[in-house]
């Protein structure tokens, strides 16, 4: 979903001075009751010029980081930018999606009426999960069964989207239904449908270091949830896909 309009902000006062850019936001946030957990947007409450006043708080405090864990980050060459790096990586590439608009999707209307099964994928997508911030790495299918009312968008608009709403820390299956609301209110079809099959890194990495596991879920809506025929229709063409 779009993340909502912030109230008017008024210029910073000069108290404002000093105080963390991140407590800026999120007081914004807290003033318009609006939720941000990991997998959220926030995007519409960062005021122009703060996301490199962010992204630079994010690096001071991922320097405290590196010297609690006793690295040398003066002597090692190796570490001497690891927290820029590290910084710039979380907010402008894998966890993009929390600190940027939606982007532009130009929509078409369903002028042939069409209404039958269309199937996009497998979409290359990446993640992360947020209970240790370790990648998620998997490929999306999309079914969508459109009515004459549907708004029709290009195959790349697919690819787009799936990742705005992947690039944040979150779990698999929340992120899939997350997903799902998008493209439902996007494109308004009778029948929508998602599977998703990811490798989790927090499995293979850490723990039980299991390198063959993956995790695959779906979210079936309208038709695909009504009909079986439907929803069995566009199982065996992922099958037969993949086979």
């Amino acid at each position: 979903m779009e993340a909502p309009t912030p109230p008017a902000v008024p210029p910073a006062a000069d108290d404002d001075l000093g105080v963390p850019v991140s407590q800026k936001i999120r007081e914004r946030l807290k003033a318009a009751r609006e939720r941000f957990h990991a997998n959220d947007n926030i995007a519409a409450f960062i005021e122009p010029g703060e996301l490199p006043l962010l992204q630079a708080e994010v690096e001071s405090k991922l320097q405290d980081v590196l010297t609690s864990m006793v690295i040398d980050t003066e002597s090692d060459h190796n570490t001497r930018e690891t927290a820029r790096r590290v910084a710039k990586m979380y907010l402008q590439e894998v966890f993009r999606g929390r600190y940027v608009a939606m982007p532009q999707v130009t929509e078409f209307p369903n002028v042939e009426r069409l209404n039958e099964l269309m199937i996009v994928g497998p979409i290359t997508v990446r993640s992360a999960c947020s209970h240790h911030m370790c990648p998620i790495i998997g490929r999306v299918w999309i079914g969508v069964l459109p009515n004459e009312h549907s708004n029709l968008i290009g195959l790349s608009k697919y690819a787009r989207l799936a990742d705005w709403v992947m690039s944040r820390p979150q779990i698999q299956e929340e992120a899939v239904a997350r997903l799902a609301d998008l493209l439902q209110e996007r494109v308004q079809p009778d029948g929508l449908a998602i599977v998703m099959e990811a490798d989790h890194f927090c499995m293979q990495w850490r723990g039980v270091k299991d390198t063959d596991s993956k995790m695959i879920n779906s979210v079936m809506r309208g038709s695909f949830l009504k009909d079986p025929n439907l929803r069995r229709e566009f199982l065996a063409l992922l099958s037969k896909n993949n086979a």
